[in-house]
């Protein structure tokens, strides 16, 4: 079993910049596929990202990519979600999430984090 902290979360203006961590503790994040999932008040939450756990495949929804990046650092035990070229729209509750397959589907994740607030002011 793994315990997620994310970390990073704040206010910003749109077409800033911030990084989000996900810190793991009891599992590797090897171990996983890492995904990263937001909501924003009175809406689902939605796939952002996501990365495989062998083969470092990487997914992106299509209103974050050529903007966000997911990574990995294994002696850290931690995954990060880079953010350039913030947005108002990008406001929302962020979570990471731990799984064993490279989804975008929340429900196939197995462990979350308690999620990092992201305010983009325009």
């Amino acid at each position: 079993q793994v315990q997620l902290v994310e970390s990073g979360g704040g206010l910003v203006q749109a077409g800033g910049s911030l990084r989000l961590s996900c810190a793991a503790s009891g599992r590797a994040v090897s171990s996983y596929s890492m995904g990263w999932f937001r909501q924003a008040p009175g809406k689902q939450r939605e796939f952002v990202a996501t990365r495989g756990r062998i083969s470092g495949t990487t997914v992106y929804a299509d209103s974050v990519k050529g903007r966000f990046t997911i990574s990995r650092d294994n002696a850290k035990n931690t995954v990060y979600l880079q953010m350039n070229s913030l947005k108002p729209e990008d406001t929302a509750v962020y979570y990471c999430a731990a799984g064993s397959s490279v989804t975008t589907t929340p429900i196939t994740y197995d462990y979350w984090g308690q999620g990092t607030q992201v305010t983009v002011s325009s």
